[in-house]
């Protein structure tokens, strides 16, 4: 896992060089008058979908929606999707209903896309074209850097289906940042050891950073065995901060942006009721994020800070991060 998160600047400054070649790619399949873009996922890559929804919605003006897998293969839904882009994710490009739904989807008349880390696989082979994220093999189980790879590729379906761009030099930067953010070791490990043996963490973000709280609740669960709950900063007051109190560790993701003043609102009022608020943050953060990056790439560096923080407490901890028990790199849902 260690290795594979040291891969990221790399794996990134690949991905904004084929950008624009990228893009274009996937502009040649969006409807001339789309209505809309569906996106297919499980695990990892649902999360890196919700980063998807917020970017391409914002971007192009249409709806977009997270499909229910279980809709077509277990209860044979029948749905037009004339109009429709379809973009469907998997690091393997093997989970049997990722694949089946994309086919349905083609057949109900949307344009077809993949993005995977395995153009020849079969969902490679059942879609019109493919975003190869071009990450290398992924052997440790919790997904690092084909998940910051499939948070890049959203950003060129958004940039395709909207014809908005974040900048050239904002992408230039990117790795540089996330190399920056991995060469800071001690503020994740000091959050690890914050959290210590406690027996549950809530994770909260809002707008594009509730990708993240949901993918570092997962990392945590997978890694360091620890009941982490992911919510939307709006969600947890909706009833789940009733269960804060005196000590009980937060995890919070917080950036510039529309959604920085209600992150600021609730990390008082948490600390208010006693809980530890350990924050990734552009400002003042315990974990700093850069500054001044657009919100949408401040996203990927965020997401390399939730890995670090589950791979010290694993290691604290003293568990394998890169083969959790139960768990298999490949998981063939149907």
């Amino acid at each position: 896992m260690a290795a594979e998160m040291a891969e990221q600047p790399d794996v990134l400054g690949r991905l904004a060089a084929e950008r624009a070649a990228l893009v274009a790619r996937v502009r040649a399949v969006v409807p001339a008058h789309v209505a809309g873009t569906v996106l297919i996922a499980r695990g990892s890559s649902d999360h890196a979908a919700i980063f998807g929804r917020y970017a391409i919605e914002l971007a192009s003006g249409r709806p977009v929606a997270l499909s229910a897998p279980s809709l077509h293969t277990l209860y044979g839904a029948t749905v037009d999707y004339s109009g429709y882009l379809a973009v469907a994710v998997s690091q393997s490009g093997r989970t049997p209903e990722i694949v089946a739904v994309a086919k349905t989807l083609a057949r109900s008349g949307a344009r077809t896309v993949a993005v995977t880390n395995s153009p020849s696989s079969p969902l490679g082979a059942a879609v019109e074209v493919t975003i190869p994220l071009d990450a290398g093999e992924e052997r440790a189980v919790p997904a690092t850097k084909t998940f910051t790879a499939q948070l890049a590729a959203f950003s060129f379906v958004a940039e395709a289906v909207g014809r908005v761009s974040w900048g050239d030099s904002d992408w230039r930067r990117l790795p540089e940042q996330v190399s920056a953010a991995l060469d800071d070791d001690e503020s994740p490990r000091a959050a690890a050891r914050a959290i210590g043996d406690a027996g549950g963490l809530l994770v909260v973000g809002r707008g594009f950073m509730f990708a993240v709280a949901l993918e570092a609740a997962l990392k945590l669960k997978e890694t360091a065995g620890i009941l982490a709950e992911g919510y939307s900063a709006a969600d947890l007051r909706h009833g789940p901060i009733a269960v804060v109190q005196t000590g009980v560790p937060v995890l919070a993701f917080r950036t510039s942006g529309p959604a920085a003043k209600d992150m600021d609102d609730l990390i008082r009022s948490l600390r208010d009721k006693g809980a530890h608020v350990i924050t990734v943050s552009d400002e003042n953060g315990d974990i700093p994020l850069p500054r001044n990056a657009p919100e949408p790439l401040a996203l990927i560096p965020a997401a390399v800070r939730a890995q670090q923080i589950a791979l010290e407490l694993a290691r604290l901890r003293g568990m394998d991060p890169d083969s959790p028990a139960g768990l298999s790199k490949v998981t063939l849902t149907r």
